[in-house]
């Protein structure tokens, strides 16, 4: 295998994109890549986008990986760009499911894709409606032009749609259940998770000309014979198939429910799933990345920028000089699919590795002195790990009902990188953006104050998601006490440090399964009395590989599998949302009428 260069190979020191362009192959001397990465997303070299944490481990791995970023679909000559792929085609949808990308949780065409050149959705100029950059199910779509152009070379599907579809679930905008990506692409294998375990093994595995079987972190794609065939180290738990969730939307949730609990517990035992004629197997999760190595992987050559062909592009701007310091999460909310992509356990980078990345980012062109997130899914679960007796339970559910007594929380951790970066030369501000959990602030008082005195960017985002408990129990989340705590204790703080209603930011859903209009009037009246203004809420949008979209789709209580009620009609689903609306239009249109009596005066 041909060595490639690294990142690093200009002789002041200066950082290359992974090749994205024939001429850039070329460039670098090449006459072939191993492997083409393909995505929905307009190519950034940030690791913030997973198309870069990707090419580069595999980078650093001794691979050549070219990017192939938002390619035509409607034939094959955009996926011949850089010739036959010695390995394999790498793809993904990008960093959003596509269906999430193009609509909205209404299933109304999204105007603006914030991972295109110009936020524009569409190939051409932005008044123009032709075709659009990222196609419906652009896992699949990508795999049948990326076999028409090069026929026998292998497709690995990857990224969050590809995970988060890889069993039988719900398409919102189709309304209806759909088989795997995987079958329905006819890809040869799928990764699942945060892959750079299973990419790199895949890679290897190709190199030395061996089967793509057992890997850890993947599923495949069997005949009846070869199941048949396959030897496994234990039989498989064998899910309910398509035909019969077809039948009865019941097995549905119980089939998600089966799901959730293999991966929060981290299962040695593989998952089986007939699709239609085919099965489904998936292989037990790899290994989280340890810190050591998730150091590494933040540690490599990224340009931070995105690639000249991408232009300006309006989530690059978002996350620019923004830094992620943990993965995963032990939150495990009904509505979310953090934890079943990112996985359970809990991984924090280390302080020397998150402030070597920030001297990064001051020394990037045109930095303005503000970091804008030291985050990731939640960011004071930073520091935080499984301090239980003989080792993790296989509940990983370390939030529900309450907080854990095991779970240990490491307050001092976070402040002392706080203080540290802070304290680095060029860093003027430094904030938390990303969203934080109440009831580990409620245990980490000194952590509070000094987020709420120096680390709020304006506004301090909080997700009590809903006040009502019967909601809340179906969302996974603890009872209102929180949020009323929580408040209480803002309130203690000393007056200069002190967060108004106003200036909290609380993320609210509407219309979550087993949300009734009642509910959301009982919230509208518990927000009012608190004083908070619901400044951030959508729709629940029944999004793959969520507990809460099985609850939508088969109408069941997880809980008592007795039938709730559930908003599935626009004009429900508005009504909901319009409760909010209405605080929220109510108390900006009498914010506005009290800064004009002002400037009166």
């Amino acid at each position: 295998m041909k060595k490639m260069q690294t990142g690093k190979s200009g002789r002041d020191g200066e950082k290359f994109w992974l090749p994205a362009t024939a001429t850039e192959m070329q460039a670098r001397g090449w006459e072939e890549v191993d492997v083409v990465l393909i995505s929905g997303d307009a190519y950034v070299d940030h690791p913030s986008f997973g198309l870069a944490l990707i090419g580069r481990w595999l980078e650093v791995h001794g691979y050549r990986v070219a990017i192939l970023p938002q390619p035509r679909y409607d034939g094959p000559d955009d996926f011949r760009r850089f010739g036959r792929p010695r390995l394999f085609f790498g793809i993904s949808a990008g960093n959003l499911d596509s269906i999430v990308a193009n609509y909205t949780g209404n299933a109304k065409v999204r105007n603006d894709d914030d991972y295109s050149p110009g936020g524009n959705p569409y190939f051409g100029s932005a008044g123009q409606r032709g075709l659009r950059r990222r196609p419906d199910r652009a896992t699949i779509i990508y795999a049948q032009q990326a076999r028409r152009a090069y026929p026998g070379v292998p497709i690995i599907l990857g990224g969050l749609e590809a995970s988060l579809r890889r069993f039988v679930h719900y398409d919102y905008q189709q309304r209806k259940l759909r088989a795997s990506v995987l079958t329905d692409a006819k890809a040869d294998l799928l990764v699942y998770g945060m892959g750079e375990r299973a990419v790199v093994e895949i890679a290897r595995r190709l190199e030395a000309g061996r089967e793509l079987t057992g890997i850890a972190g993947t599923c495949e794609r069997l005949t009846q014979r070869q199941l048949a065939e396959r030897e496994l180290a234990q039989p498989p738990l064998e899910l309910p198939s398509l035909a019969a969730i077809d039948d009865d939307h019941g097995l549905f949730l119980a089939a998600e429910k089966l799901i959730e609990q293999a991966a929060r517990s981290r299962s040695a035992t593989s998952l089986l799933q007939r699709q239609q004629v085919l099965w489904l197997l998936q292989h037990p999760p790899a290994a989280p990345l340890t810190t050591a190595e998730l150091d590494r992987l933040y540690a490599l050559p990224y340009t931070r920028r995105p690639h000249p062909a991408a232009g300006d592009l309006p989530a690059f701007r978002m996350v620019r000089d923004s830094l992620t310091i943990v993965r995963g999460c032990c939150g495990n909310c009904a509505f979310c699919a953090i934890a079943r992509h990112q996985g359970p356990e809990v991984v924090s980078r280390s302080p020397e590795s998150v402030l070597a990345e920030v001297k990064e980012v001051v020394a990037q062109p045109g930095f303005g002195g503000t970091i804008s997130d030291l985050g990731g899914p939640t960011a004071n679960l930073y520091g935080c790990g499984c301090a239980r007796p003989g080792g993790p339970c296989p509940r990983h559910d370390c939030l529900y009902p309450k907080v854990c007594r095991h779970l240990k929380i490491d307050e001092q951790k976070l402040l002392d990188l706080l203080e540290r970066a802070a304290g680095l030369p060029g860093v003027k501000h430094l904030f938390i953006s990303s969203g934080l959990r109440m009831e580990l602030l409620l245990r980490t008082p000194a952590l509070l104050r000094r987020i709420v005195e120096r680390h709020t960017p304006g506004v301090l985002k909080i997700a009590p998601e809903h006040t009502e408990p019967e909601v809340l129990r179906l969302m996974h989340k603890p009872g209102p006490e929180v949020l009323e705590e929580f408040l209480a204790r803002l309130r203690q703080l000393p007056s200069r440090r002190r967060i108004k209603g106003d200036l909290l930011n609380p993320y609210l859903i509407s219309a979550h399964p087993g949300c009734t209009l009642r509910h959301m009037e009982r919230m509208a009246a518990k927000l009012k009395s608190l004083g908070l203004v619901p400044r951030q809420f959508q729709d629940f949008t029944p999004t793959p590989g969520t507990i809460a979209t099985a609850i939508q789709v088969s109408g069941l209580d997880p809980e008592s599998g007795r039938p709730l009620y559930v908003a599935r009609r626009d004009g429900e689903r508005r009504a909901q949302r319009r409760v909010l609306e209405q605080i929220a239009g109510g108390r900006q249109q009498k914010a506005k009428s009290g800064k004009r009596k002002e400037e009166k005066r």
